[in-house]
C-alpha cells in the first residue's frame, strides 16, 4: 500500500460524516475510533488493544503495538516511490539562504546522521539534548533520534546556561546536539559559551558535544576543545557535525514500543526544578496523523508553513513531524513577521512556496497589523494558494481575527492547545466540515477531548458559566503520557484538582452551540470586591478600539478591593491620538461592555509587551513588578528591553 494511501486511510469514511457524528464515535466508541485511525499508520507489529487502563489515571496507547516514528515520516513515503517529492524547504530571511530537501535527501541525512549518534553511543530509550536553531539540521537531529529509539528533549536556542543545565540535570544526555549559534535580524547569539558553562554548572556530564559549525561565530568547537572541564579535567569530547559523520554507517529504524517515550519537551519559563512533557511514538503518530487530515486538511505533496520554533511544541507537532508524516511539504522559516524585511514576509513566503495552510501565532499578526494596518503588503503578493490561516498560543482577539479574515480572504481558524495535548483540544475541523466561525472562540471539541466546564468544587457549570476548562479522563492519543521521571508530579499538577479530569489551568465557557470560549489562564481570573473578573474578556473589549494593536490587562494588589485590573496597550503604526483621550474612551469601552463592577480605570499607552519567544505574553511577570514582588526575568523573553522600558509604568500601585 503507498504511503499516500496510508495517509488518508480511515478518514475516507468519517470525510463523509459531519463534526457531530465524528465526534460522537469518538467518545461513545474511543477504542475502535482510535484503532481505526491507527490503519494510517505503518506498524511493525499493529496494536490489537486501544488503551490500557491498568495503571490509571496513567494510561496508555496502543500497549502492544510496535513502530518506528521515522520510518512513518520518511522511509515509507521513500518506498512508496515518492522520494523526489519536496519534504521540507529551508528558507532562512536573516541569512538569505533557501534549500529545499525531497524526501529521499532528508532520508538521507537522517539515517546518517543517526548513525553518527550511534557511534557515539546513543542507543534505544537514551536522551539526546538538542539545542540548535531553526535550521535543518534540527529536525535532522529529531528524526535521527526517532530512528534510533532514542529520546531527543529540544530546548529553544539561546536558552540561558541555568535553564540548560537543568534540562540536562533531569533528561541526563548522552550526547547534547547544538552549533556555534543562531542569527537574529539585528544580532548574533554565541551558543558555545552557553553550552559550556551550562557544562560546568549541571551535575551530569554527557559524553559527547556535537557542533554544526555556522560562519560568523566567535567561539568555535577548537575554543571548546582547548578549555578544560569541572576540576581541571578535559571537558567531554567535543565533535564537528562533519567530523561526526565521518565514517558513519546509516542506521536503520528501530522497531520501539508504541508506549516508548519519543521526546521530552520541558514546558516554558519553568523555574527550580524543570517540567519535562513526555510524548509517546504510537499515540503521538496516530493523533499527528489523523489531524493533519481532519483538522488541517493536508495531504500528501500539500505544503503546510507553520511559523513557530522547533523549540516549541508548536514546532515539534507541526513543522517536523505531522507534515512528514502525511507526506506533505513542510517549510523551516529562519526569519521574523516584521523585520526580516519587512511586514509582507509571510505573504512573500506564501506565494514563493505555494503554501495551502500558514499556522502562526496570534502575537505575529498584531505585529504585522500594527506595522501593515491596511493590509497594502498583502495586496502585494500573490496569495492564491492560501486555503487557511491557523492561529494558536494566545487568545485570537476578535480585532486581530477580523483584519486578517478581510486582508488575507481565507478563513481564520484560532484552536486551541498545550504543550501538554501535543495538538488541538478545540477547533475548526476543515477536514471533516467546516463550521461557521466565531470570534473569540476556537470552535469546538476535536474529536477525542470530552471538554467540560467546572467550578471550584468541580461541579459541572452550564452554557455561558464560566469556570475552570477541564478534560475528561482518558485523554486521547499523542497527549502527555506523563512528566519525565515523575509519574507522582504529573498526577499532583494536573489531575488532582478535579478527580476523572485533566485541570488545563485555563478559565472559559461553553456557549448553547456548544463553542468553547479560553479567556485566560486561571490566575487571570481577577477578584475585584468579591466579583470573579476575566482580564481575557477586558482585554478583547480594549483590542476592539480602532487604535489598538495589541494589549494586556492585569491584576494588581490593591488594599481596598483585593484587585483591580490595569490595562496597557500598543498603538497601530500611525496612529496619532491624544493619551488623554485615548484613555478615557478605553475606560468608557470597558464600563460599557463589562460594566461598572470591573473597576477598570488604569490603562497605559506603551511601545511594546514583553513576551515569550513563543508569542506569549508575560502577564505574571508584569503582575510581579506591578505589586513590587520578586521576579525573575524568564529565559524565553523575547526581548528584555521591552521589560525595562516597562519599569516606570509597572511601579506599585497607588492607594486611592
Amino acid at each position: 500500500m503507498s504511503s499516500d494511501q496510508h495517509a488518508s486511510e480511515g478518514t475516507t469514511e468519517q470525510r463523509t460524516e459531519g463534526y457531530a457524528e465524528v465526534y460522537r464515535r469518538s467518545v461513545q466508541d474511543p477504542a475502535g475510533f482510535w484503532l481505526d485511525a491507527a490503519r494510517a499508520v505503518d506498524w511493525v507489529r499493529e496494536p490489537t488493544v486501544a488503551l490500557d487502563e491498568s495503571a490509571a489515571p496513567l494510561y496508555r496507547w496502543f500497549p502492544d503495538g510496535r513502530l518506528n516514528t521515522c520510518y512513518n515520516a520518511l522511509d515509507r513515503h521513500v518506498e512508496a516511490g515518492h522520494g523526489e517529492r519536496t519534504a521540507l524547504i529551508y528558507d532562512s530571511a536573516v541569512l538569505g539562504v533557501r534549500e529545499s530537501f525531497s524526501y529521499a535527501r532528508l532520508l538521507e541525512e537522517v539515517a546518517l546522521f543517526a548513525g553518527a549518534l550511534a557511534a557515539l553511543g546513543v542507543g534505544k530509550g537514551d536522551r539526546v539534548l538538542v539545542y540548535l536553531p531553526m535550521i535543518p539540521q534540527a529536525a535532522v537531529a529529531m528524526l535521527a533520534c526517532a530512528r534510533l529509539g532514542a529520546v531527543h528533549s529540544v530546548v529553544f536556542g539561546g536558552f540561558a546556561p541555568r535553564e540548560l543545565a537543568s534540562r540536562i540535570d533531569d533528561s541526563r544526555p548522552v550526547v547534547v546536539v547544538t552549533t556555534t549559534g543562531g542569527v537574529e535580524p539585528k544580532r548574533r547569539i554565541e551558543y558555545l559559551p552557553a553550552i559550556e558553562e551550562a557544562l560546568r554548572i549541571a551535575q551530569h556530564e554527557p559524553a559527547a558535544v556535537v557542533v554544526h559549525e555556522r560562519e560568523g561565530f566567535e567561539t568555535t568547537v577548537e575554543d571548546a576543545r582547548g578549555r578544560a572541564g569541572r576540576d581541571g579535567q578535559p571537558a567531554v569530547d567535543w565533535h564537528t557535525w562533519a567530523e561526526a559523520l565521518e565514517g558513519a554507517e546509516p542506521a536503520a529504524p528501530a522497531p520501539v514500543a508504541a508506549t516508548d517515550p519519543l521526546y521530552v519537551l520541558y514546558t516554558s519559563g519553568t523555574t527550580g526544578t524543570p517540567k519535562g512533557v513526555v510524548r509517546d511514538n504510537g499515540g503521538h503518530a496516530v493523533a499527528l496523523t489523523w489531524s493533519m487530515r481532519n483538522i488541517y486538511d493536508v495531504g500528501p505533496g500539500e505544503v503546510m508553513w507553520t511559523a513557530s520554533d522547533v523549540g516549541w511544541v508548536v514546532g515539534h507537532s507541526y513543522i517536523v513531524y505531522g507534515p512528514l508524516l502525511a507526506g506533505a511539504t513542510t517549510v523551516l522559516y529562519e526569519g521574523k513577521p516584521v523585520g526580516t524585511p519587512d511586514a509582507g514576509a509571510f505573504w512573500q513566503r506564501v506565494e514563493e512556496h505555494r503554501v495551502k495552510v500558514l499556522f502562526t501565532a496570534p502575537t505575529a499578526l498584531r505585529a504585522i497589523r500594527r506595522a501593515d494596518p491596511e493590509g497594502e503588503l498583502v495586496r502585494r503578493h500573490d496569495i492564491g494558494s492560501l486555503r487557511t490561516l491557523f492561529v494558536a498560543g494566545e487568545r485570537l482577539d476578535p480585532e486581530t481575527y477580523g483584519w486578517a479574515s478581510d486582508v488575507l480572504g481565507v478563513p481564520v481558524v484560532d484552536h486551541w492547545w498545550q504543550t501538554e495535548t501535543g495538538w488541538a483540544i478545540c477547533a475548526n475541523p476543515f477536514g471533516i466540515e467546516r463550521l461557521p466561525l466565531k470570534a473569540g472562540s476556537p470552535s469546538v471539541p476535536v474529536p477525542g477531548y470530552r471538554v467540560e466546564i467546572l467550578d471550584p468544587l468541580g461541579q459541572p457549570l452550564g452554557p455561558g458559566e464560566e469556570g475552570n476548562i477541564a478534560l475528561r479522563l482518558p485523554l486521547p492519543p499523542g497527549t502527555l503520557t506523563t512528566l519525565w521521571g515523575d509519574d507522582r508530579r504529573y498526577v499532583d499538577s494536573y489531575l488532582s484538582a478535579f478527580p476523572g479530569y485533566y485541570a488545563t489551568g485555563d478559565s472559559g465557557y461553553v456557549d448553547e452551540d456548544g463553542y468553547v470560549y479560553v479567556m485566560g489562564r486561571t490566575d487571570d481570573v481577577i477578584n475585584v470586591s468579591g466579583h470573579r473578573l476575566s482580564t481575557g474578556a477586558m482585554e478583547q473589549v480594549l483590542a476592539s478600539h480602532p487604535a489598538v494593536a495589541e494589549c494586556a490587562v492585569i491584576g494588581v494588589a490593591d488594599p481596598l478591593k483585593g484587585q483591580r485590573p490595569a490595562g496597557y496597550v500598543v498603538l497601530k503604526a500611525g496612529v496619532d491620538v491624544p493619551e488623554d483621550r485615548l484613555r478615557a474612551e478605553l475606560v468608557a469601552l470597558v464600563r460599557e461592555r463589562i460594566g461598572a463592577v470591573a473597576d477598570f480605570k488604569d490603562v497605559a499607552v506603551v511601545e511594546g509587551l514583553p513576551k515569550t519567544r513563543s508569542g506569549k505574553i508575560l502577564r505574571k511577570t508584569m503582575r510581579q513588578m506591578a505589586d513590587g514582588e520578586q521576579y525573575t526575568v524568564p529565559s524565553t523573553i523575547e526581548d528584555s528591553s521591552v521589560l525595562d522600558a516597562l519599569q516606570e509604568v509597572l511601579r506599585p500601585p497607588r492607594v486611592r
